[in-house]
């Protein structure tokens, strides 16, 4: 049975890769620069693997959660400012994905967008209170493989896939201004920031603990990570062809979830677009329980309160409290009518800032070997992780920046 652990792994990867934002910032990302940003994607994804691959193996082997880690190699001032940012991006993250949520089951019947809200919001509290986390990941990283047909609709419109390979090298297009270019870096960023979000590590540990890993259990880790990630670069990569194929030569953006669906239904007809929304259901109500959970997870772990879902909601109050109080506020952020799209923008940018505060402390355990013994990190894995950390340091210094300048990515 821990084979099927797999589904955590498929539910982190799916629920952080494509949700509303990193849809529609990959599917952009090709219209604007075609597949020159595809290899943005292959270090992104290597860098989320390294980390979650890190924070999975200190779950299992010390059985420490990211922000248990967090506290104690950074201190309570630092890490009570990350736990602050975290919840905020998490909070506006979760909000963004619940109005995801509202616009795709519109998309499907037809009815008023704050009616959906109101019963995502019911539909969430729901599946979070009565289904066992093992249910959660296996129901949504189930259906979040529903996203393939995206992978099958790459394939049926025939890129050139030597221009698609060339886009792997990592090197900038031939543009036409300095804006363009700074455009160009924008969108950089932005990926990398999307696909490397931090929730993910702090979901994918908790949910390592949720699972009773030990430490005959870092194998399983190593795989899942592996497996999962991979999975969610392959669907981000083919978002950004068919963004490229579309989008590109009509000189237009994927501004909702919608226009994404375009690409399945020129390949596959009703069919494409029936998976393609069933996916992005998936997806996006994956993301938000991911978020919903991580905020709970990330206070009750910080402050060293009760906190799992493996424990019936009356035995962990706070927690309980905690992940109620932010599906609620984050329903109440998209009631309001600010638009999702741009909410999750904000939020993927603005997480770059703090992934060098998450990340760190995390490569400091994984290569302490009074902590984790004969499963501390080798060379490679401390190499891996020195790089990965100096380059979201400095995506982190120059992210707000590019957000001002580009007017997030419009010049």
């Amino acid at each position: 049975m821990k084979f099927l652990e797999i589904f955590l792994g498929i539910l982190t990867a799916v629920g952080g890769f494509v949700e509303i934002g990193e849809l529609l910032f990959s599917m952009n990302a090709g219209a604007k620069f075609h597949f020159s940003l595809l290899w943005v994607i292959v270090l992104g994804t290597l860098g989320i693997i390294v980390y979650g691959e890190m924070a999975g193996r200190i779950a299992a082997v010390a059985r420490e959660p990211v922000f248990d880690v967090i506290r104690d190699r950074t201190g309570p001032r630092l890490g009570i400012i990350t736990l602050v940012a975290a919840a905020i991006v998490g909070i506006a993250t979760c909000a963004a994905e619940v109005g995801g949520v509202a616009l795709i089951l519109q998309l499907l019947f037809d009815l008023p967008y704050r009616l959906y809200i109101v019963l995502a919001l019911v539909f969430f509290l729901l599946v979070i209170w009565l289904l066992p986390f093992r249910w959660i990941e296996r129901v949504f990283g189930l259906g979040g493989l529903l996203m393939l047909v995206f992978v099958a609709t790459a394939i049926a419109m025939k890129p050139d896939w030597g221009e698609v390979a060339s886009g792997l090298i990592p090197k900038a297009p031939q543009l036409s201004s300095k804006a363009e270019y700074m455009s160009y870096a924008y969108y950089a960023v932005a990926l990398l920031s999307s696909i490397m979000l931090p929730y993910e590590t702090y979901f994918y540990a908790s949910g390592g603990i949720e699972d009773d890993w030990s430490p005959r259990d870092v194998p399983l880790n190593r795989f899942i990570s592996g497996v999962g990630f991979s999975l969610g670069g392959i669907l981000s990569a083919t978002l950004v062809i068919v963004g490229a194929l579309i989008f590109e030569p009509h000189h237009i953006e994927a501004e909702l979830p919608g226009t994404a669906a375009l690409g399945p239904i020129l390949a596959f007809g009703k069919a494409g677009l029936l998976l393609c929304l069933l996916g992005m259901f998936f997806a996006f109500a994956g993301a938000t329980i991911e978020n919903c959970l991580s905020v709970a997870y990330n206070i009750t772990q910080f402050f060293n309160w009760d906190w799992g879902k493996r424990r019936k909601p009356g035995e962990v109050p706070r927690f309980t409290g905690i992940w109620l109080g932010v599906m609620v506020l984050a329903s109440a952020i998209v009631m309001t009518g600010v638009d999702p799209v741009q909410v999750v923008e904000y939020a993927i940018v603005f997480s770059v800032v703090i992934l060098p505060f998450s990340y760190y402390p995390v490569l400091r355990t994984a290569r302490d070997r009074g902590i984790m013994g004969s499963h501390a990190n080798g060379r490679v894995a401390n190499a891996l992780g020195v790089f990965y950390l100096v380059l979201v340091t400095l995506a982190a210094a120059a992210a707000i920046p590019l957000l001002i300048i580009t007017h997030s990515g419009k010049s």
